[in-house]
């Protein structure tokens, strides 16, 4: 049975969801599929069919459906889709995952958090309002708790929670837990604070230019980094008759805010120059700053910065590294996987924000007397006398913060337990023994390391953040970084094993199905265009089978298909080319053929390598769909889906084959699928068509029950046609 995928895009800024799906086409009266007709698939596209497909490294279970959450671009002309996922209606905590693609769409990795399917039963024993009482004694003062929400959490073969949000002080501070509390037993199976608080201050940058903006009046608010300002504690943005900010004193706010503004700005350019993302969460969006907190701290509240002061309050908590360790948080809360979840992935966080810290320090190169780059968090900070609060070079010299990974590491204090990845990132930007005035870093194994200089060892952590999944750990780190280093750098070896080396440095162990090796001998990539076509028999469809060398020297390409319609045949003009030419491929489709959609594997034979792209042949049935026994029309706009004949459907009371067909308006792609109710009362899909046109059609053989179809207009508006026969 093909399971039922929803897709839905969430747009971060507006936290609206957009309904989409996968696409597909069954064309009638269609001769041939000229290339230059179907454009390529996008990236989303790209990774929406192949979760349409349910790869068995997805583990879906019959009750799994999946919701689109983002596509973001990054560095390399790279894709990275993110996906949620429910189980029986219910969110699945840990069964997110992400698809990587190219520039092109191509898929080149996905980032799995779940290990097992999930056979979870859904009736909780424990009342929601015990659990909201047991979460709320996780702090030591709550203010507010949220309504449980009941999930299942991707451990073993599944474990239902509530998920309960307590807001309030924790121990005197700021405090956003999410408890995870099992729904059988009462007991807390997991927390984590959405407050991500920091310990360093600082306050001095010296005279900068700012983004403000000024009219009749003057605000500290960047005119050009969307969300960026600066105020105090009520959240509004300082402003004034002028714009002339500060007066360099380390207990003024206003002098504070001028040291966040700036440094957010740093961070943000860094961003965008050398590591390709676009504003603090991915979509060119950031959020505010405050100062004047009364406390000797700077933390991320899950929307806001806020910066608070030194032991002695004669500074404010606002140089460089520790404003971008705090947005450092945003970046993490905003791509894939979110920022909540286990004690191991919260010294993740922590790291990730001394991670940022330090590549925007080394993005201002600012001098001497200011806050020059380095390695050490907080260094302009005495905050009580006893200088950085941690070093990546040798995290060890804080007493509690290990240099190396252990068994231990996982349920360390969250800032102790940045010091692994930290020691990571340090061998990897400058390795062991640095030649431009930085310390000397030992390693756990006594090895030797060159580093790639903090830009390369940056972009290959955006990568492997890109990757990041709600069940993230130090081996899942690892295998994301590698991944990271052989996309982003292809052809070249240096840096997969630079990142290896330094992983291997610091004792984290492998992660299972992570790159064992890289390969720079002579390659080449195979991509399809239009990756699927939708014909009647007797009709031909035709590709565009282009080549690229990616590595080495160009090679003889020789092109073959397999899976194919039976009597099908498959002609490519040329039949082989060197690597950087292309080929069309004509499939021609005979007279009789049966209905269904047919995977065509296309293979490039190169001289040294093979590569294969897949190609989906959609072949329709003979009649029209206004000649079905059931027939509806309809309009929908773009991205709009309705359910036909309804929406609880139309039962069939014997076995036998369902046949459909959807005329779309051309120019359109518009989507057709089958649809079964289970015992349960849940709606499957048990039948689609998977191409980027405006028609479809197929056939299904199955038993009885209820049924109904949904079409969904992917792309285009416009009036549809729906014809079907049922048993």
């Amino acid at each position: 049975m093909k399971r039922s995928v929803a897709f839905a895009l969430v747009a971060t800024a507006t936290s609206m969801v957009v309904a989409l799906s996968t696409a597909s086409a069954g064309a009638a009266g269609l001769t041939v599929l000229a290339p230059s007709t179907a454009p390529p698939d996008s990236p989303s596209q790209s990774a929406d069919r192949l979760v349409e497909a349910e790869p068995a490294f997805l583990q879906a279970s019959v009750k799994d459906q999946f919701q689109r959450r983002n596509a973001i671009s990054g560095k390399g002309g790279l894709n990275y889709v993110s996906y949620t996922r429910t189980y029986a209606g219910l969110p699945v905590y840990g069964g997110d995952f992400v698809v990587v693609t190219n520039s092109t769409g191509g898929v080149l990795s996905t980032s799995v958090a779940q290990t097992e399917t999930l056979t979870v039963g859904t009736t909780p024993k424990v009342e929601a309002q015990k659990a909201a009482e047991i979460a709320k004694a996780e702090i030591t003062d709550a203010a507010e708790v949220s309504t449980p929400k009941l999930s299942v959490m991707a451990q073993g073969s599944g474990r239902l929670a509530y998920e309960v949000v307590v807001s309030g002080t924790n121990n005197g501070r700021e405090s956003k837990m999410h408890v995870f509390v099992d729904a059988l037993t009462g007991a807390v199976v997991e927390k984590s604070d959405e407050v991500m608080a920091g310990q360093g201050t600082g306050y001095y940058n010296g005279p900068v230019t700012i983004g403000t903006t000024s009219g009749t009046t003057s605000s500290m608010t960047d005119p050009v980094r969307t969300g960026v300002r600066c105020g105090g504690q009520n959240g509004s943005a300082y402003t004034g008759p002028d714009d002339t900010w500060g007066n360099g004193s380390g207990t003024d706010l206003e002098t504070a805010c001028v040291d966040a503004l700036h440094a957010a700005g740093k961070e943000w350019d860094m961003l965008s120059a050398w590591l390709g993302r676009s504003g603090f969460n991915g979509t060119g969006g950031g959020f505010p700053a405050r100062v004047g907190l009364s406390d000797v701290n700077a933390y991320w509240n899950g929307s806001y910065t806020n910066f608070g002061r030194s032991q002695d309050s004669q500074r404010q908590a606002t140089p460089i590294d520790v404003v971008a360790h705090e947005y450092g948080h945003a970046i993490f809360q905003t791509t894939p996987g979110g920022s909540t979840g286990s004690n191991e992935k919260g010294g993740l966080n922590e790291s990730t924000g001394d991670i940022f810290g330090a590549l925007t320090e080394y993005y201002a190169n600012e001098p001497a007397q200011y806050d020059p780059p380095d390695f050490s968090v907080g260094e302009e900070v005495n905050l009580v006398g006893s200088g950085p609060i941690r070093y990546m070079h040798k995290p060890s010299q804080i007493s509690g913060h290990p240099d190396c990974y252990s068994a231990s590491v996982p349920n360390l204090e969250v800032h102790a337990g940045a010091g692994v990845q930290n020691h990571w990132f340090y061998l990897l930007a400058q390795g062991t023994n640095p030649t431009d005035g930085q310390p000397v870093s030992p390693t756990c194994n006594g090895s030797t390391l060159t580093g790639l200089g903090i830009q390369k060892a940056g972009q290959i952590f955006m990568g492997a953040l890109l990757r990041k999944t709600s069940t993230w750990t130090h081996s899942l780190v690892r295998k994301a970084s590698l991944e990271a280093a052989i996309q982003l750098f292809p052809g070249s070896c240096t840096e997969f094993n630079a990142t290896k080396a330094a992983w291997t440095a610091v004792s984290v162990p492998a992660a299972a199905n992570e790159p064992t090796g890289c390969s720079t001998g002579p390659d080449f990539s195979l991509t399809l265009n239009p990756t699927s076509a939708s014909v009647q028999p007797g009709q031909q469809a035709t590709t565009t089978v282009s080549t690229q060398t990616t590595s080495g020297t160009a090679q003889s390409v020789t092109f073959s298909a397999s899976g194919l319609p039976s009597g099908a045949t498959a002609a490519f003009t040329p039949p082989s080319v060197t690597s950087g030419a292309s080929s069309t491929l004509a499939i021609t489709v005979p007279a009789g053929t049966a209905s269904g959609t047919y995977n065509v594997i296309v293979t490039g034979d190169g001289t040294s390598v093979d590569r294969t792209a897949t190609f989906t042949l959609s072949v329709g049935g003979s009649g029209t769909c206004a000649g079905r026994q059931h027939t509806y029309t309809g309009t929908l706009s773009s991205g709009a889906s309705v359910y036909q004949p309804s929406t609880a459907g139309f039962q069939t009371t014997t076995s036998g084959t369902h046949s459909a067909c959807l005329d779309g308006p051309n120019g359109t792609d518009f989507d057709l699928y089958l649809q079964k109710r289970n015992s349960l009362g849940t709606w499957s899909t048990v039948a689609s068509g998977t191409s980027a046109n405006p028609d479809e059609s197929f056939t299904y053989n199955g038993t009885a029950g209820f049924y109904r179809y949904r079409v969904y207009a992917y792309s285009g508006s416009g009036s549809y046609t729906l014809g079907y026969n049922a048993p």
